[in-house]
């Protein structure tokens, strides 16, 4: 029979311990005990541990230390922190030195179950590789983040991912996800950018019958949708300001109130979050919270864009060929050369339609550089001069790439990608018919 999972826990209130063992010893887990950082570390040496619970203050130090000493080990062991209540700053530092999770004095004994049953499922650092191989490519870049990935995959804490359009956000998300241990439960992606402000707090938060005119029903939001799991903020940095208040009051005391409803509910969620958008300059700007910031923004992950690492572009060709099924087509010489000479400024985004469109164009399942009908290499967005002659060509490669961004940003929903461009839908339709953008 395999032996019951061993938790260390570390405190030097009495009570505080007597209460948590006994809870977890009904939970069929062995325990043990440290009143200081330095027994706390000395136990680390001694006995592996499947998980470690430490207070932020003892008398010896402080819970960071403990933090290192477990992440040192050979054998990392996950530790989640015990903080004082209403003290954001200690749970923030735990969670950026390493911890899993953090619960707050007086420690629930619900939430304390609850963080237990999610650490004991998280995997071990080997078992992440394989599954984060689906981000497609060898270099050095690709394989920084495919390693930073499974690390994060093993925490609870907030994570923003930074990147241009279509550089993969949405799939790291989904992969910090599916390699942590909340992948049993949902997932649920939400496009900031594309829900009408006068509609977000139901849709976030949901709302009860009769609330409103056309409240017919309860209904949940995706708070309530994603609990146990992970919510996916895209693009959050489009959020108004009134729905950054809300959504700082839930981060902070993970409960939603439905509109309608008297009584809050407690939720249980992951936030990851991204934009392409600068939130430090939003926040700069006073179009964002400094403090919403610093909720989300605890780890953060910078999506590389493709030109950055052009020598990935073959093999992200070959298997997006494979996925838009095209197996059997090769990619002559002179369009492997004019793939990578090009800037894709909407990345693997704007790489798999042209690669879709190459597919309907080229005969013989033979395709060739005019296949692609890839426009003039783009000026680098670090702001390195191209060419800008002829002016005609220069001016629709800058508004072909702000287009593709739009689009991308808003998820080819055209209404939306006029109204972040400012211009009618007609003008928008006309603009795709003339440069070619299906």
């Amino acid at each position: 029979m395999a032996a019951s999972p061993r938790i260390l826990l570390v405190d030097d209130e009495p009570d505080l311990l007597d209460l948590m063992e006994l809870t977890l010893v009904k939970m069929g887990l062995e325990t043990d005990r440290a009143v200081s950082v330095a027994e706390a570390q000395a136990r680390l040496k001694q006995t592996h541990y499947d998980l470690c619970l430490t207070d932020m203050r003892l008398t010896d130090g402080e819970g960071l230390e403990v933090i290192a000493a477990a992440s040192a080990l050979a054998a990392p062991v996950p530790v989640a922190v015990i903080t004082a209540y209403g003290n954001a700053g200690n749970a923030v530092a735990a969670l950026k030195a390493g911890a899993f999770d953090y619960l707050a004095k007086p420690v629930a004994l619900d939430q304390l179950r609850a963080l237990v049953k999610s650490a004991l499922k998280i995997p071990e650092p080997g078992q992440a590789d394989g599954p984060a191989r689906d981000l497609i490519g060898q270099s050095a870049t690709m394989q920084d983040i495919r390693a930073r990935i499974a690390k994060l995959a093993r925490t609870q804490a907030p994570v923003h991912i930074a990147g241009e359009s279509g550089s993969g956000k949405e799939l790291a998300a989904r992969l910090i996800h599916r390699l942590g241990s909340r992948a049993d439960k949902p997932f649920v992606a939400v496009n900031c950018g594309a829900i009408p402000e006068t509609l977000m707090e139901s849709e976030f938060f949901g709302y009860r019958k009769g609330a409103f005119t056309g409240a017919d029903a309860d209904r949940n939001g995706f708070f309530q949708a994603a609990d146990g799991g992970t919510l996916f903020l895209d693009e959050v940095a489009d959020l108004p300001l009134s729905m950054q208040v809300k959504l700082l009051r839930v981060l902070q005391e993970k409960k939603v109130r439905k509109i309608g409803a008297t009584a809050e509910e407690p939720v249980d969620v992951r936030i990851i979050s991204a934009t392409h958008q600068s939130l430090a300059a939003l926040v700069e700007s006073g179009r964002f919270r400094q403090d919403l910031y610093y909720r989300l923004n605890v780890i953060d992950l910078l999506m590389p864009s493709l030109r950055d690492r052009v020598e990935d572009i073959p093999e992200m060709a070959r298997f997006l060929l494979d996925k838009l099924g095209g197996s059997e087509v090769k990619l002559d010489r002179d369009a492997d050369k004019a793939l990578s000479a090009y800037a894709f400024p909407g990345n693997v985004r704007e790489l798999e339609n042209t690669l879709e469109r190459a597919l309907a164009l080229c005969e013989d399942q033979h395709i060739t550089a005019a296949d692609l009908s890839l426009a003039p290499a783009l000026p680098a967005a670090n702001g390195t001069p191209g060419s800008k002659y002829p002016l005609q060509d220069y001016l629709d490669q800058m508004e072909r790439a702000a287009i593709l961004e739009a689009l991308e940003q808003t998820r080819h929903n055209k209404t939306a990608a006029a109204r972040v461009l400012g211009v009618t839908f007609r003008s928008l339709r006309y603009r795709l018919e003339r440069l070619g953008i299906e």
